[in-house]
């Protein structure tokens, strides 16, 4: 494929491996295994497959390999694993990497579940640093001559605190450290990470790259020698692949991402400057404001706002909920980056096995609301979040 196509040209044709039969789109081969002609063959294969030669669907498979080489293409990384989910991604990404004695320095701005990895990491004896992820000095008093690995989500969930991907990159770097950075809420739409410094990302493919709600999925990209090497052997021998069904519903949904998340950051600049000043609200987060502590780091690393818009309203959880309840166009779920738009109360989902004050730590308020802006109409996004707020 032409490395001079822009990205839409790319999210349609990068990949694409037809069969005899000459299909329009992509193939779906789904097959847990293949057949050899021969045991020789079978011998051959197993000590060195190509890159359209393949063993078992845990291993790899035609319809997955398409999905990997197209977002390897988009992200610009040499390569990419897809796996079963982005908690699939971000737990082999960490793992691989890392033995007892070895220890991550990680933002503490982070999903809950990204947490409980380092966690179950803590447990096998892997040294782990909180940090604040905006602050680089913080970074830089955690470095240890046994880190491995600086990890960290380059916008925050739920709080939208955007992480500076090439001063962490350069601190990592020069400690002998490689940068895994968990790029969701920026999608590979916005994402700046390889050129800013970034070694390996990672996505969770349920977000913005299927975009309706349809199928779980995750992706590591990164150098071929890391994806094809300590990742693959991870991934594949614990079982964390994504299955070439889910990889098909991902090719589908790639070809209308960048349509999709620019029209959701539209919609989420438009809620958010509705918002900001409202009476119910303590605060309107969105990195697109000016007023937004990371708002100038965000224009350059993103050239966006994204597609997150968080509201902490006045009047804690009740006020919060009287605020979900009362919403008529936006759903009240626990996903993001759907082409629907979502709601959800971070106190008492995703982070509410986080005590009040690991809570308190990273911004996560009672009367936090984070949206996940979809493609409806903006004014409509618009007048239903207003309504609710009155209702608050």
């Amino acid at each position: 494929m032409s490395k001079d196509w822009k990205t839409r040209t790319k999210l349609v044709h990068e990949g694409i491996r037809r069969s005899q039969y000459g299909e329009m789109a992509e193939a779906l081969f789904l097959t847990q295994g293949f057949v050899y002609p021969s045991a020789e063959a079978a011998e051959a294969r197993f000590l060195s497959s190509g890159d359209d030669e393949f063993i078992y669907a845990r291993y790899g498979n035609p319809t997955t390999r398409m999905f990997e080489d197209r977002i390897a293409a988009i992200e610009g990384t040499e390569d990419a694993f897809a796996c079963a989910s982005g908690m699939a991604a971000i737990n082999g990404a960490l793992t691989c990497l890392v033995k007892a004695g070895d220890h991550i320095v990680a933002a503490r701005q982070m999903f809950g579940s990204c947490l409980h990895v380092l966690k179950v990491l803590q447990g096998f004896g892997v040294g782990v640093t909180l940090v604040d992820g905006t602050k680089l000095d913080e970074w830089r008093a955690a470095m240890t001559p046994a880190t491995k690995v600086c990890f960290f989500e380059s916008v925050s969930n739920p709080g939208l605190e955007v992480i500076d991907i090439k001063g962490v990159s350069e601190i990592a770097h020069a400690n002998g450290a490689v940068v895994v950075v968990d790029n969701v809420f920026s999608s590979p739409i916005f994402s700046n990470a390889v050129e800013l410094g970034a070694d390996i990302i990672a996505y969770s493919t349920t977000k913005h790259i299927d975009g309706g709600g349809r199928a779980l999925g995750g992706v590591v990209c990164g150098t071929k020698e890391y994806i094809r090497g300590p990742l693959e052997t991870y991934v594949k021998h614990t079982g964390g692949a994504m299955s070439p069904f889910h990889a098909w519903i991902m090719l589908s949904g790639m070809q209308t991402l960048d349509l999709r998340v620019r029209a959701q950051a539209t919609n989420a600049a438009m809620v958010a400057s509705a918002a900001a000043g409202h009476e119910k609200l303590a605060r309107a987060i969105y990195p697109g404001l000016v007023d937004h502590p990371q708002h100038t780091l965000a224009m350059e690393q993103m050239g966006s706002g994204g597609t997150m818009v968080c509201v902490d309203l006045k009047g804690g959880k009740a006020a919060a909920f009287r605020f979900l309840n009362a919403l008529k166009v936006i759903s009240i779920s626990n996903n993001l980056g759907d082409a629907k738009s979502i709601a959800t109360h971070p106190a008492t989902t995703t982070h509410k096995n986080l005590s009040e004050e690991e809570r308190a730590l990273i911004n996560i308020t009672p009367g936090m609301v984070r949206i996940s802006m979809g493609i409806e109409d903006g004014s409509d996004l618009v007048a239903d979040v207003l309504q609710a707020l009155d209702a608050a």
